[in-house]
């Protein structure tokens, strides 16, 4: 988990930035990107992709990466902007609103997937990077957390369609509750719901 920021380091950088996303798959509800730097050497054994922990252990490592993390920035897309410019490009726009977030400049990156961002830093995709390293698995902690409590609220506004249980990702219920009650606000509409 650690090998891409030591090689990072190696090669000369000093500040590496993990990012990663939350959302991209949901019919509704935002995309959430996170990036997050930690101080050099830093160790986190708890720490991987956000997948595979359970939420109140996502919740306990979410404080930790806070309060050890050097800066964290974040970036979030709406559903109605995702429709406009696609999800991928909207992927892309949170991740880059999250690097500019950072309070501390980064001078290196190491991103979730095989896209770079539109950034003038020196950047490294990983396929599966929040498994991989760190820093991204982190970033993937702190995305998925927020994009949670932001579909807890609108579950506030939308009771009909639990997004306390089901987040807006397709399961059998939201469907259903999609075709009894129609799309809401926050529901991407270019999203097909079979």
């Amino acid at each position: 988990m650690y090998g891409f920021e030591l090689r990072a380091r190696w090669m000369g950088f000093n500040t590496i930035a993990g990012i990663d996303e939350a959302g991209r798959g949901p019919l509704a509800g935002p995309v959430v990107a996170a990036a997050v730097i930690f101080p050099p050497g830093y160790t986190n054994g708890e720490i991987r992709d956000s997948k595979k922990l359970t939420p109140l252990k996502r919740e306990t490592l979410y404080k930790i990466i806070r309060d050890d993390a050097v800066s964290i920035g974040l970036g979030s897309i709406d559903a109605s902007t995702i429709d406009k410019i696609n999800i991928l490009q909207a992927t892309l726009a949170a991740m880059k609103t999250a690097v500019l977030n950072l309070a501390t400049q980064p001078d290196y990156l190491l991103i979730d997937g095989i896209n770079t961002i539109d950034v003038p830093i020196k950047q490294e995709t990983i396929i599966g990077g929040d498994s991989l390293s760190v820093s991204v698995a982190a970033a993937s902690i702190i995305a998925k957390v927020l994009r949670d409590q932001l579909m807890d609220r609108y579950h506030v506004l939308y009771p009909q369609y639990n997004f306390l249980k089901n987040k807006g990702y397709g399961t059998k219920e939201h469907r259903e509750a999609v075709k009894k009650y129609g799309r809401c606000k926050i529901h991407r509409k270019y999203f097909r719901i079979k």
